[in-house]
């Protein structure tokens, strides 16, 4: 590598640095934008019932993605290559995708779907980058997986893929149907079903709370 090569390589990693220091930052100011956003596009306009039902097409796949997903992974302890992670290496941040879409079509809001795209794209990006230079630097056969699994939209046949142990033998993905699969206790331990009562409020948001927020702009006019 010459000295140019070096120091693109240098200055490229040093603004990747700073941009994950950003997106850690401008995280909890982002939700709170959001937030707002979302309180007042529901005041300004009924939730309209077709595009509510159609949410749904986004949001329980969406749920579903990530509970499942839940039961397979072992943070921090083992490459996780089976169930929704031999299609997607990243599900739970795909899942995350689908649900925060389903929201913005339910409204049928523009502008939240903006600050989403936005703040997936500001905080995600360099999340999920940062936990694969973790992942490459702990488990030996993380590039293998990432040639075989794509980083987000998901392939349609499971990657088939080989994880080095420590014997320094290689164990394969296991066959459909063997013991090595979903774990209702993982996805407890992880506590996933947060996801389905936060989604659940939030439904229940669009249904109830547009005339809560008319009464009390009314009142404070």
């Amino acid at each position: 590598m010459t000295e140019r090569s070096a120091a693109a390589v240098s200055r490229n990693a040093s603004r990747w640095e700073r941009w994950k220091r950003v997106s850690r930052r401008i995280r909890v100011p982002l939700g709170f934008i959001a937030t707002a956003i979302y309180l007042f596009e529901l005041w300004r306009r009924a939730p309209q019932p077709a595009a509510v039902a159609w949410s749904l097409a986004l949001v329980l796949p969406g749920l579903c993605l990530r509970g499942y997903a839940s039961g397979y992974v072992k943070k921090n302890r083992e490459l996780t290559v089976t169930g929704p992670y031999a299609h997607t290496r990243n599900p739970l941040y795909l899942g995350s995708m689908l649900i925060a879409a389903g929201f913005a079509m339910a409204l049928m809001s523009w502008p939240v779907a903006v600050v989403l795209a936005c703040g997936f794209a500001i905080i995600y990006i360099p999340v999920i980058a940062s936990e694969e230079q973790f992942l490459r630097s702990t488990f030996d056969g993380f590039d293998d997986y990432c040639r075989q699994v794509p980083r987000l939209v998901p392939r349609l046949t499971a990657a088939r893929v080989v994880r080095p142990q420590e014997d320094g033998s290689d164990a394969r993905q296991p066959e459909p149907g063997s013991k090595a699969g979903f774990s209702l206790e993982l996805y407890l331990k992880h506590r996933e079903y947060n996801a389905a009562i936060g989604t659940a409020l939030l439904y229940l948001s669009l249904l109830f709370l547009r005339p809560v927020l008319a009464a009390f702009f009314h009142q404070s006019r």
